[in-house]
């Protein structure tokens, strides 16, 4: 079972997204109305209300339905060039997580190399919750073996490029 909501999207797409990886963007995200649009587990939409933002998040079809002022999430890899069209046709501010490779894909230069993207980059590397059926496989260790960015697009960031800082207390024990 898929939860994203979709008949677009593929089984191997349920990543989830961590807790920390939207607390450490929070004082980023502006306070408008947040659509999480990729369902997952529920627990994105709640760690980001959790983090004091009014949050649509519901299992509906992210590419018939356009909720919300800004949309916030971690979208299935496997269809980005499609999640990306849309996001782009909504013309809606967005903070998604994507790899770091699809900067560099021809759609995503296709779609936006004459915006403004701004980009986040985080302090570690982002680990997903991976879900098979609704629940975490046996053996799963938790552990992303590529780096993913907050790709940025009518947020109006400081900065063009943000690098999250590292507690240096911890960079090292």
């Amino acid at each position: 079972m898929v939860l994203f909501h979709t008949t677009k999207m593929n089984k191997c797409d349920d990543y989830n997204t961590p807790k920390y990886a939207w607390e450490d963007i929070a004082h980023l995200i502006p306070q408008k109305v947040i659509w999480e649009a990729f369902y997952g587990s529920g627990e994105s939409g709640n760690y980001l209300t959790e983090l004091g933002f009014e949050v649509i998040h519901k299992p509906v079809d992210f590419f018939e339905n356009d909720l919300g002022e800004i949309i916030v999430s971690n979208p299935p890899f496997s269809k980005s060039h499609e999640v990306l069209k849309r996001l782009k046709d909504l013309g809606k501010p967005f903070i998604i997580i994507l790899p770091v490779a699809k900067i560099t894909t021809q759609y995503f230069q296709e779609l936006f190399s004459k915006e403004e993207i701004q980009l986040i980059i985080p302090k570690k590397r982002i680990h997903f919750l991976k879900l098979v059926n609704g629940v975490v496989p046996e053996g799963w260790k938790n552990q992303c073996s590529f780096d993913c960015y907050y790709y940025c697009w009518k947020i109006g960031l400081e900065r063009d490029i943000t690098f999250l800082q590292q507690n240096l207390t911890t960079l090292h024990s």
